[in-house]
């Protein structure tokens, strides 16, 4: 328990085998699949993509002697893999700007103002 940085008291079977993930697997792979459920002994972990997924399905079953070495051997029974939801990177707001004026090439101030009221009534 201390390993997984759990408090003392009561602690379910879920949140010991999702404390025990990142441990049981590595942080290269946990940065790639995390737990999303465990009922009845089936732990439903969400891969990034096709490829993880695929390669994870290959360690099954050193990742499930793993996680039983840490979280109790009768805990975690069968793994489940799910693709995830692609996500998208944050994205700057700065990237748009307001297109120029034509007006504000016009030299003479009297004809930029008569041109741009014109213009707002024709619309």
């Amino acid at each position: 328990m201390r390993a997984l940085n759990l408090q003392g008291g009561a602690v379910s079977a879920g949140d010991l085998v999702r404390a025990a993930w990142p441990q049981a697997v590595g942080k290269r792979i946990a940065a790639h699949a995390r737990v999303v459920g465990f009922r009845d002994g089936c732990l439903v972990v969400e891969v990034e993509d096709a490829v993880w997924l695929q390669h994870l399905r290959t360690l099954a079953g050193q990742l499930l002697g793993r996680l039983r070495q840490i979280a109790g051997s009768d805990v975690v029974t069968r793994i489940e893999y799910r693709p995830g939801v692609p996500r998208r990177e944050p994205q700057r707001a700065g990237g748009l700007r307001a297109a120029p004026d034509e007006a504000d090439n016009i030299q003479d101030p009297i004809l930029r103002r008569l041109y741009k009221t014109s213009r707002a009534r024709s619309a």
